[in-house]
């Protein structure tokens, strides 16, 4: 305590009689007084002539202002004074030992050269290498830097801020998109699960229908074989009967010859159906019901295929490549067959001979999926509706006409006669000549061979359906003919490249038609061949 009034004199004599501070940067003015040089700097002058001390009003001329060195080193001295007088032992000295000195006069650095980027003690500010240069205290050369660096400090923290958001929001739809996806995995167990449950079912339900045929086609087998066994027997008795007879003698044989007739008539015999009528019916009405089980579940796939492993694309035709005897649209989506060649070869990859044309875009990864249309004149669904009517009508009567039952005449009536050689060949060359207006749909390999007769066939890079009026065949060596249940008026092409599979579907009932296996090395391309007038091909979509 009795060192503090010393200390507060030392305080009133080193303080600044403006800023009412510890003097800063001590200077003296013409009449004796010190004060900031900062504080000197904003005295004004009065009215016009020199500035004049706040404390004697006496005027000054600034250009005589002198620093006072030592004054700024006792401030220095009261201030660590201060300083040290509420430290534990040793803080001061860790202090002094971390403050900057001057290496040259081991001085404290209290400023900054502004024209050579220094710190300075005292003494260096007056030195003939720095007296001329602009040196300032370095908190004021330090304030500019500790505001840009607040201030881009606070754009750091904006940006910090905004990433930690941009986190927080990422991480929650991160968490979102997993948990949906969850709820999507449990849902496609649940689904197949009822799925797997209805198709389970359906097979025992079927099955069950099926037994129940069997039972009753085995129980009528033993009917069957018992009364045919029975009226053998019957048979056996009369052949018998009759051979003993024709063995007597004429006199005896002569003597029984009124009744002989009536008494082994040829058609009081038993000839009954193996199959009873009702029987025969449910075996007809199962098959019809397996067929609509396969042609479901072939729907069935080739909806799933298409919709949940397959991404449809747009394709186009390319106009360099098509042959001279077909024409396309002008958005090359449409292609129709001219018998006549529209115009000179004029692209190497053009076809010559085969009126082909393959796309413009091509494939060498994933699962692809287009359509191809087939518009055909004359080619009505009404047509096939009705000729399936006709056909179950027809069907439906011969069922019926066969489901007689009882005694049957032992005469045969005679075989029809069958068509003569004439007819038969006229009917395959009709059939030939259908199969030759024809359309295939399909993909091709890009180097596939288009100058001369083509086969088109697989081995040469074309995996295709062929389409008539006649039927549907798989371009395959020899040609497959297939038996869709609908006629497809729009084709749908998949392609598995790694996979090696291009699958045909049905595009309006999914059913599956063909597939193809294959090893695909080179790019595949769309590929279309029409040789059939009156029929247009449309890609789709």
């Amino acid at each position: 305590m009795a060192a503090s009034a010393p200390l507060r004199s030392l305080e009133e004599e080193v303080t600044c009689s403006i800023c009412l501070d510890y003097l800063r940067d001590p200077v003296t003015i013409d009449c004796g007084h010190v004060f900031c040089r900062s504080c000197t700097a904003d005295i004004r002058p009065v009215s016009g002539g020199r500035p004049a001390c706040p404390l004697c009003k006496k005027p000054f001329k600034k250009e005589n202002i002198r620093p006072v060195w030592q004054l700024a080193s006792l401030v220095e001295n009261i201030e660590r004074l201060k300083v040290d007088g509420g430290r534990q032992p040793g803080e001061a000295a860790q202090e002094q030992a971390d403050a900057r000195l001057c290496e040259r006069h081991r001085e404290k650095l209290h400023y900054f050269c502004e024209d050579d980027g220094k710190l300075l003690c005292v003494m260096c500010r007056e030195s003939r290498e720095h007296r001329p240069h602009s040196a300032v205290l370095v908190e004021k050369a330090a304030q500019p830097h500790r505001e840009k660096i607040l201030n881009h400090l606070s754009t750091l923290r904006r940006d910090r801020d905004k990433i930690q958001g941009f986190q927080a929001k990422g991480e929650a739809d991160i968490l979102a998109a997993l948990k949906k996806l969850q709820d999507q995995r449990q849902c496609i167990v649940a689904e197949f699960e009822q799925g797997h449950q209805f198709l389970r079912e359906r097979e025992q339900h079927l099955l069950g229908q099926l037994a129940k045929l069997e039972q009753e086609l085995t129980e009528g087998r033993e009917k069957f074989k018992t009364r045919g066994v029975g009226e053998l027997a019957r048979l056996a008795q009369v052949i018998s009967e009759l051979e003993g007879k024709v063995q007597q003698p004429a006199a005896e044989l002569m003597q029984d010859t009124r009744d002989f007739l009536n008494r082994y008539p040829r058609k009081k015999f038993w000839i009954g159906k193996p199959i009873a009528r009702v029987v025969k019916k449910k075996t007809g009405e199962f098959s019809d019901k397996l067929q609509s089980l396969q042609r479901g579940l072939r729907e069935f796939q080739g909806k799933l295929l298409r919709d949940l492993e397959y991404k449809t694309v747009s394709v186009t035709l390319d106009p360099q490549s098509a042959s001279g005897y077909l024409q396309l649209s002008e958005d090359w989506k449409c292609v129709t067959y001219s018998g006549l060649c529209q115009g000179a070869y004029l692209y190497p990859q053009q076809f010559d001979c085969e009126p082909g044309v393959l796309g413009s875009k091509g494939f060498t990864w994933g699962k692809v999926y287009w359509e191809v249309e087939v518009e055909r004149e004359g080619w009505s669904e009404d047509e096939d509706e009705g000729d399936e009517a006709e056909e179950g009508e027809e069907e439906e009567e011969e069922e019926e006409a066969g489901y007689r039952d009882g005694y049957d005449d032992w005469e045969t009536d005679e075989d029809e006669e069958s068509l003569g050689d004439e007819e038969e060949e006229a009917e395959e060359e009709e059939e030939e000549e259908e199969v030759l207006e024809s359309c295939l749909v399909g993909v091709a390999r890009d180097s596939v061979k288009r100058k001369g007769d083509l086969s088109l066939r697989p081995e040469d890079g074309v995996w295709a359906l062929r389409l008539s009026s006649a039927g549907i065949w798989a371009n395959t060596s020899p040609e497959a003919e297939l038996f869709p249940a609908l006629r497809p008026r729009r084709v749908g092409i998949a392609l598995d490249y790694e996979g090696g599979t291009v699958t045909f579907t049905n595009a309006e009932s999914q059913e599956l038609i063909y597939t193809f296996t294959a090893t695909f090395t080179r790019r595949l391309l769309p590929f279309l061949w029409l040789k059939w007038p009156g029929t247009r091909l449309l890609l789709r979509p």
